[in-house]
């Protein structure tokens, strides 16, 4: 007796001709699924986003050095004739600054905004540098060389016209848990200094940002752009120019849903029309779109390149133009922010009737209630670099963990080349364009 051993036949459905139609698409799928992982590894709205080397600090590190390397120079070069202010400056530059515990990211901060510029470019900007501490000797910087060599004014507080025990009183461990009070009183004072300097425009930063090099003039283009896109608006009102934001904002917002929806179920219906008028018009064509095949195409292969466009994430397929472009809404946070001269005094009157809160809220606050246009410029000229907070109620991270103040990364900042940067500074330079 001879025993003769069969293989099991595959079941029907996968020697179909859907079946094989449907594997010879997954090739093509596969292709796209690898060439999405490439293009969005550093996309945040993306799904195959790689948030440990997105977070990599390559450019802001070099430009940190460089801002370092420029305060370092300023302490052991003393007395030297340094480029100040003009009579009459575009920009007024201001740093408010507090002590961080056990960290301090000021310096670089400073030296950035001032690493590379031209003696013209210098001269252009009055640079405040306010030590927010009743007491300045708190502050490491205050009793360091560089800081009054480079700076136009040293701003404290003037113990004559504030109530300098009540600040004095919101310095406790207490008081600092959230610093809402105290934050917005400092960024109000320094604010109003800077208005007092004359200067069109207010350049607000925070003291743990990095400056790419050549911000000073991509700003003066994108102040110009500003002026000349209102103007087309007939509007007289906007509120400022963002300096930072962080793309993690920018993503598939749950509350565009419908849009969504309605979107992917035209692209399906426009899969099942071509699809059956093909039929209908090509006889011939019929055995090739079964009814099967048909069903593969529209409710099976269309969801997967839907489901892949969604993944590929937003900031990579729907990339924000460069140049000057509104931003009325998910814009983050208030770490470089430049105001025209003539919305000052109305916008820290408002800071202080309100009293308490954080700055960026705020400052949304007042321009939706008086319908003013935000603006935004792209690529970010800062990059914010503090991963600890001023505030002392920063939660310690858990590991692998990364706390909200590390997430507020502009991650295309990252992607900046020093020598393409240099090159592009000092062709503004020859061309006159930063004047």
């Amino acid at each position: 007796m001879h025993l003769s051993l069969r293989l099991p036949r595959l079941p029907s459905i996968l020697e179909s001709y859907t079946c094989r139609v449907f594997l010879i698409f997954l090739i093509p799928y596969a292709l796209l699924v690898y060439l999405a992982r490439l293009a969005s590894w550093h996309d945040p709205t993306s799904l195959f986003f790689r948030e440990n080397a997105a977070y990599e600090a390559s450019y802001s590190t070099v430009r940190a050095a460089q801002g370092t390397a420029l305060i370092e120079e300023a302490n052991n070069v003393t007395g030297a004739l340094r480029v100040k202010a003009s009579p009459n400056p575009t920009l007024c530059v201001g740093f408010a600054s507090v002590a961080r515990e056990g960290v301090s990211y000021f310096e670089s901060a400073v030296g950035s905004v001032l690493a590379g510029l031209s003696p013209v470019e210098r001269a252009d900007l009055f640079l405040i540098l306010f030590i927010a501490h009743t007491e300045p000797m708190q502050h490491p910087a205050y009793s360091e060389p560089w800081l009054h060599e480079l700076a136009d004014q040293v701003l404290l507080y003037d113990k004559k016209g504030i109530d300098i025990d009540h600040i004095r009183g919101l310095e406790t461990a207490e008081a600092k848990t959230l610093a809402l009070e105290k934050g917005l009183l400092d960024y109000t004072y320094l604010l109003k200094a800077c208005a007092a300097t004359g200067a069109p425009y207010t350049v607000m930063l925070e003291d743990d940002v990095v400056a790419l090099d050549g911000w000073y003039h991509r700003t003066k283009q994108a102040l110009r752009a500003a002026e000349r896109q209102t103007e087309d608006k007939k509007s007289s009102k906007w509120l400022y120019l963002r300096l930072f934001y962080t793309e993690n904002l920018l993503g598939w917002n749950s509350e565009e849903w419908p849009t969504y929806l309605l979107c992917s179920l035209l692209v399906a219906s426009t899969v099942l029309l071509a699809t059956l008028s093909v039929r209908r018009w090509r006889l011939s064509s019929k055995r090739f779109l079964p009814n099967e095949t048909v069903f593969l195409l529209c409710c099976v292969c269309t969801p997967l390149l839907i489901s892949l466009f969604f993944a590929t994430g937003r900031v990579t397929l729907r990339p924000t133009p460069e140049g000057v472009h509104e931003m009325p809404k998910f814009g983050c946070c208030s770490q470089g922010l430049v105001f025209p001269q003539g919305r000052i005094m109305d916008l820290a009157a408002w800071y202080e009737s309100k009293g308490i809160g954080y700055v960026d809220m705020l400052t949304e606050d007042y321009a939706n209630q008086n319908g003013e246009i935000r603006w935004a410029l792209t690529p970010s000229v800062l990059q914010h670099v503090g991963s600890k907070s001023s505030k002392t109620s920063s939660p310690i991270p858990r590991k692998g963990h990364r706390t909200l103040t590390q997430t507020l990364w502009n991650f295309a900042f990252e992607k900046n080349d020093v020598d393409t940067l240099r090159q592009e500074h000092e062709q503004q330079l020859r061309w006159g364009e930063s004047l």
